[in-house]
């Protein structure tokens, strides 16, 4: 799994429609230090554009890799190096989502209550977390952008609606 090197300070934030926005993203060697000083940039970037997650395909990477906020230390990022999520409680709830990648586009999305996180750490060690606060909902939409799935595809019929002069206004801006 050779990947060129890249440099963490070129990375900038990929606005819709970008194309890396809806590709399934790729996983990653957790032994590279390449992948550990691009996701310690994006926790930079993250707190830069005041955002709760941000995963790779959003700075142009295709790599299983998204940041959040630290649910024990909200002024702190963690790192999930090709994350896993198991649903533990079924339950589902609406709230609404934003999202760096769709700027001032806003929709209410059904997401599940309980979730456990699994992956590696910056310092390639094994992780796991599990939630039923919003954490639990940030891991979810940070996950679905590491298999090409943004809130446009989670929102309903009337929330396109409501967001579509933002949409096309975005959609044109390519």
């Amino acid at each position: 799994m050779f990947r060129m090197p890249v440099d963490p300070n070129t990375l900038t934030l990929a606005i819709y429609p970008a194309p890396i926005l809806k590709i399934r993203a790729e996983e990653v060697d957790i032994t590279d230090p390449n992948v550990h000083a691009v996701a310690q940039r994006m926790i930079e970037m993250m707190f830069e554009y005041q955002g709760v997650g941000l995963a790779a395909p959003q700075v142009g990477l295709s790599w299983r890799i998204f940041v959040t906020r630290n649910p024990e230390d909200e002024d702190a990022g963690i790192a999930w190096i090709n994350p896993r999520l198991e649903i533990i409680d079924k339950t589902l709830e609406i709230d609404e989502e934003g999202c760096l990648s769709l700027p001032e586009i806003r929709g209410d999305i059904r997401r599940s209550v309980g979730i456990k996180i699994s992956g590696w750490d910056m310092n390639g060690n094994h992780a796991e977390m599990v939630s039923d606060a919003f954490i639990a909902r940030v891991w979810q939409h940070e996950n679905d952008h590491l298999d090409g799935v943004l809130i446009l595809d989670k929102m309903s019929a009337l929330d396109r609606l409501v967001n579509r002069r933002q949409i096309k206004s975005l959609e044109r801006a390519v």
